[in-house]
């Protein structure tokens, strides 16, 4: 029997070229390739309809995600509010197929009455009220501060309609414990993020520049890597390369005195690929220790050494397989140290051991189709 499945995504899943849209787009074709048909609904904010999308769905939707003063007027998040559609609900109700709401900017939906029969998964990709409060806590325009500070607190109220959830799928074990205790009763599992690769795929030996990669326009990935800048990057004598989306006037600004440190702004997909395979160490951190990692799974997969603050690793499970440095005099010395030690046959080999079958997609696929439809096909 055919097994269909509805999917809510924040955004348009295409390209797969940064955070979450790379946990749902690799989570559709996980689940394609265990038989399953995907109905898409999917929010159009800052991306083009993706015609891709038709490869591996059943049926693709796309709504207006609504912006502006409108949709702040509200005691939900402004980023569910944006997200109402009566289209959405009438496709929904035109089948009987359990959906999956992609993060809580997905959830509006999730505790509609019209829904009460339906099998509802919701997929956690963070603790939104701690990522809005940490934004508020790191910014510098008092307006943008304001603005996170008060959608961590409608967030902090909002996140109870996960009670609605048959499932609740979390992306680390630190968030799937945190949901447990919030909705006891209520069934958790860790999911770990889907991603592009199919195997590992580091390269042997060694190179002379450390990497670090992101989505630069991000406020929490900006603070990490002026920190890097200023208090590592700079007191090195190794090339430094920082590649992503859009970096921000500051991160251009703050690397802009040291010839050693370049940045590589926009890279298409085949020249970050080029740049996570070639680097000797990616130089990894972070402030927040919830949420979606997928630069340090791809560094795992892809690069050789990858030095981590703890933040970086918290309830991933992949501790064994970095090197952990806090500080940035521990993180000096671990990059000197590292600089100067090849990647064997025996180190990829140990890595692939860990990372497989946890962080399989298609072994992840396999998990979500049976605690949905059960096992067997």
């Amino acid at each position: 029997m055919e097994k269909h499945l509805n999917i809510i995504s924040f955004n348009i899943p295409y390209p797969p070229n940064y955070g979450g849209v790379i946990d749902v787009y690799y989570k559709m074709k996980a689940l394609r390739d265990q038989g399953v048909r995907i109905w898409l609904h999917c929010f159009e904010y800052e991306r083009p309809q993706a015609p891709e999308l038709e490869r591996i769905c059943e049926r693709v939707f796309y709504y207006k995600r609504r912006t502006g003063l409108i949709p702040n007027l509200t005691l939900l998040p402004y980023n569910v509010y944006g997200r109402k559609d009566e289209r959405l609900i009438e496709n929904l109700l035109s089948n009987d197929y359990p959906i999956l709401f992609e993060g809580l900017h997905s959830c509006y939906y999730l505790n509609d009455p019209r829904l009460r029969n339906r099998k509802k998964i919701f997929r956690e990709c963070n603790i939104e009220h701690d990522y809005y409060l940490h934004l508020a806590r790191s910014g510098r325009n008092f307006l943008h501060n304001t603005f996170f500070l008060v959608e961590a607190i409608r967030f902090r109220f909002y996140q109870r309609v996960a009670r609605f959830a048959d499932l609740i799928l979390s992306v680390s074990t630190s968030d799937a414990e945190y949901l447990r205790q919030r909705f006891p009763g209520k069934r958790v599992e860790f999911v770990p993020c889907f991603h592009e690769n199919e195997g590992v795929t580091t390269r042997l030996g060694q190179s002379d520049y450390i990497l670090y990669h992101g989505k630069l326009s991000v406020i929490e990935n900006e603070r990490a890597v002026c920190y890097l800048i200023r208090h590592v990057f700079s007191r090195l004598s190794y090339r430094c390369v920082i590649a992503g989306m859009n970096p921000t006037r500051r991160i251009l600004e703050a690397a802009a005195p040291y010839p050693h440190i370049r940045i590589e702004a926009n890279p298409e997909k085949e020249r970050m690929e080029e740049l996570i395979h070639g680097a000797q160490i990616q130089l990894l951190i972070t402030f927040q220790d919830t949420g979606l990692k997928l630069k340090l799974l791809n560094s795992l997969f892809a690069g050789r050494h990858t030095v981590v603050n703890r933040l970086m690793v918290a309830g991933s499970g992949l501790e064994s397989l970095c090197h952990v440095a806090d500080t940035p005099e521990e993180m000096i010395h671990t990059c000197e140290d590292l600089m100067n030690r090849p990647v064997t046959p025996e180190m990829i080999g140990e890595r692939a051991s860990i990372l497989f079958p946890t962080f399989s997609n298609k072994e992840q696929g396999r998990r979500i189709y049976e605690l949905i439809y059960g096992k067997g096909k």
